[in-house]
């Protein structure tokens, strides 16, 4: 019987490594692939060849990167269109975008289908070898294999690689409001990535039910969905977009998005790099878009709304199993049902006595507790302990991984140490309140969150094996573990999820549901004998790997650390200022601030945006240098029944890469940059800011803007160059190897201020 157990316990073991293990296709050396099949080692070619510089939007590698992949395109035979243009997206992003299009003519008339992904790299320092030079070679690879095969296909396929979509999805903007093939789309495939390695997640974009989308999704078969339905009830609530976002939002076009996550660390870093790009992360694109470009190529793509809503996940061997919402409350009723039964039966065969039923809830609850508490202050202990990480502002460090498993692992010796205090209560006594505490999550995600409603399925697993335990005195361990597998294959990778995705100040959903799975497989736990001696193997893993975590806690040239630094000119001042992000500097942007840096005021250089709202943490006074500012030039200045109308042009007198305009808090009643209209709702909701305008070609910047006659307009004018490294008239030396510059903040840059007041 003992060696049963063990035998199980490693089972059970196997079953979480198989949870993660089968997400994914493996990688191997496929260059010799035949040509009608997608290879991976072709693909990372494109990715090699796209990811040699940063190639942003206004960069010199921009241009490179757009004519590699036209001439790619040309090689396969098809005639590509480049479609230019000034758009501000949602954002009020100005940039002058510059998408390429390619048309593979179908046999029948229809609605077409839509390849996508973007070419530009994230401002300043990004490769973009994952994000999205990742999805453009997936694209590229896969449409080459699909027309060595030489079948005409039933529907037109475009193939659409968007410009600036790092920017406010400006690429996407300018097909979907501008060109005219946007009309015949009827369904999109999106390629993207946030990190460098992991699985590649489906999301779907909808704007109604997303029944028929799961059904032909389910019909075309690829070998390696990851995807449910929680996270696409989470994408859904989360203001975070995609191209694929203005398609629904601009032109009620559906769509599926695939991205991978993990190694967060490296999104939109000079990390993102063609030598750490996951090979299997590639495959797993591959993986999705060649059975969905043969289904939906030859697919109706004319009825693919709906009104219905599906529930989905995916499972090892299963693939994707759904059902639709209809489903939901009958399911919970039948759980609550099932259990209501089982408790009265096991009330009356006197397996279960009501003070020993309230006792098991003493467990629960403190294990819940005590891990919850652990997990939500696991990034403030972190960054407490380790300051440099405040720096990592994405919140996933290079360790992060080894973090994941410590807590995992303090929080499964807790939840051990703790029911071995309750050995002496019987299982089926103990099973009551983990059911209890399932059916209520289960009823709050039916009513609140019904994406996240296919919890039940593994409560009918426990419930299960509650019925067992009533009937059974020494169940089979075997089968005990057995029906704890739908529990492991689902819940394990959200284990890892959560905090890979949303950083390690979500590392509570990890240690929470690493305590709610554990309940789930408590009908085989409770039969070990030895839960102490777990505890504390499990309490000597979480030493072992917290001390692996400090080991590889500092910084190096394979884990640099991010820094900043900044040069601010105020021409209205005519003073400057070093300035930096750091949290904890280095000796390289220190040697500016030196010992005089303080940090700023409240209402100091606040107006500079980033993307998670960092702000300066150090300023020091710096020598004057001279850096002129850009030439403003009032055009037109005249009034218009209630309103006044000035028209500014903005031109660079040097060479940069960005202009920001931010105003007074004043009503304006419309406005223009480079005559794109800014939407009413962005002027209502953008606060001080006007515009960024992310220049290419040293354009200028023109604005027209009507406000109340009786109003004063200032406005500021922050123009910004990414040469502060390498300007003539610095002498800043090199970034050290162990650190890199720091994502979504403006930085290695000359910034100047103006400002100009109309009265």
């Amino acid at each position: 019987m003992k060696f049963s157990r063990t035998l199980a316990l490693l089972l059970l073991f196997f079953a979480v490594y198989w949870s993660f293990n089968s997400l994914m296709p493996s990688y191997s050396a496929d260059e010799d692939s035949a040509q009608e099949e997608f290879s991976t080692d072709r693909a990372l070619v494109h990715v090699k060849n796209i990811s040699i510089e940063p190639h942003a939007v206004g960069f010199p590698g921009h241009a490179r990167v757009r004519a590699y992949i036209i001439a790619e395109l040309k090689k396969m035979g098809l005639e590509t269109i480049i479609q230019e243009g000034y758009t501000a997206g949602d954002w009020g992003n100005l940039s002058k975008a510059s998408n390429i299009l390619a048309r593979i003519k179908g046999s029948e008339a229809g609605k077409a289908l839509l390849v996508l992904s973007h070419y530009d790299s994230n401002p300043h320092s990004s490769y973009g070898a994952s994000d999205a030079g990742s999805g453009v070679a997936t694209i590229l690879e896969g449409i080459r294999a699909f027309l060595a095969e030489n079948k005409t296909p039933k529907n037109d396929i475009i193939i659409l690689l968007t410009d600036a979509e790092e920017l406010g999805l400006n690429g996407a903007d300018l097909f979907v409001n501008n060109h005219p093939w946007a009309k015949d789309v009827g369904l999109v495939l999106n390629f993207e990535a946030r990190g460098s390695g992991g699985p590649s997640y489906m999301l779907i974009e909808t704007n109604r039910g997303n029944g028929t989308l799961i059904k032909e999704f389910t019909k075309a078969n690829p070998k390696y969905p990851v995807a449910n339905s929680l996270a696409y009830s989470i994408y859904k609530m989360l203001p975070n977009d995609t191209d694929l976002t203005v398609f629904r939002e601009d032109g009620d076009i559906e769509g599926f998005n695939f991205a991978f996550i993990d190694d967060h660390f490296d999104y939109h870093t000079a990390l993102d790099t063609y030598e750490r790009l996951d090979r299997t992360s590639l495959a797993h694109q591959g993986s999705y878009l060649m059975p969905l470009l043969h289904y939906f190529s030859n697919a109706d793509l004319n009825n693919l709304k709906s009104l219905d809503d599906y529930v989905y996940f995916n499972l090892p061997f299963f693939r994707l199993i759904s059902y639709p919402f209809d489903w939901i409350w009958p399911m919970f009723a039948l759980a609550v049902l099932a259990f209501l039964l089982l408790l009265f039966d096991g009330l009356r065969k006197k397996k279960l006595q009501l003070k020993d039923i309230f006792k098991g809830f003493i467990p629960v609850l403190l294990t819940l507790v005590i891990n919850g508490v652990i997990g939500y202050f696991c990034w403030t202990i972190i960054t407490w302990w380790y300051p440099g990480f405040k720096d990592i502002l994405h919140g996933f460090t290079y360790n992060g991984h080894a973090y994941i498993v410590v807590y995992v692992m303090l929080s499964v010796s807790i939840c051990f140490w703790m029911y071995h205090q309750f050995r002496k209560t019987s299982t089926p006594n103990l099973l009551v309140a983990p059911i209890v505490i399932w059916l209520i999550i289960c009823g709050l995600a039916s009513y609140y969150l019904p994406g996240a409603s296919f919890f039940v399925v593994p409560l009918f697993g426990l419930l299960a094996a509650f019925m067992v335990s009533i009937n059974q005195d020494e169940p089979n361990s075997f089968l005990l573990v057995f029906l704890a597998l739908p529990a492991v294959f689902l819940y394990s990778p959200f284990i890892k999820m959560f905090p890979v995705g949303l950083g390690l100040k979500m590392m509570v959903a990890a240690t929470v549901f690493t305590t709610l799975l554990f309940f789930l497989v408590l009908p085989f736990f409770s039969q070990l004998k030895n839960k102490s001696t777990l505890a504390y193997l499990f309490l000597f893993l979480f030493m072992v790997f917290g001390i692996s975590s400090h080991l590889s806690s500092h910084f190096n040239e394979e884990r640099p650390k991010p820094s900043s630094l900044l040069y601010v000119y105020n021409a209205d001042e005519n003073a400057a200022i070093w300035g930096t992000y750091d949290h904890s500097l280095i000796g390289w942007n220190n040697q500016f601030l030196g010992n005089e840096k303080r940090v700023p005021g409240p209402d100091e250089y606040k107006t500079l945006s980033s993307k998670y709202a960092t702000k300066l943490t150090y300023i020091a006074e710096a020598p004057k240098k001279e850096i002129t500012p850009p030439w403003i030039d009032t055009v037109r200045d005249t009034i218009i029944g209630e309103n006044r109308v000035v028209e500014i042009c903005v031109t660079p007198k040097r060479d940069v890469n960005r202009l920001d305009v931010y105003t007074n808090s004043i009503a304006l009643t419309s406005a223009k940059a480079n005559r794109i209209q800014l939407s009413d709702e962005f002027l209502q909701k953008r606060r001080n800011k006007l515009i960024t305008h992310y220049v290419t070609n040293n354009d200028f910047t023109e604005l027209e803007l009507s406000f109340p006659k009786d109003s004063v307009l200032e406005l500021s004018f922050y123009e910004a160059s990414n040469d502060l490294l390498s300007h003539k008239d610095f002498s800043i030396p090199k970034r050290p190897e162990n650190s890199i510059p720091m994502p979504f903040v403006l930085n290695d840059a000359i910034l100047t201020i103006k400002t100009i007041k109309f009265e």
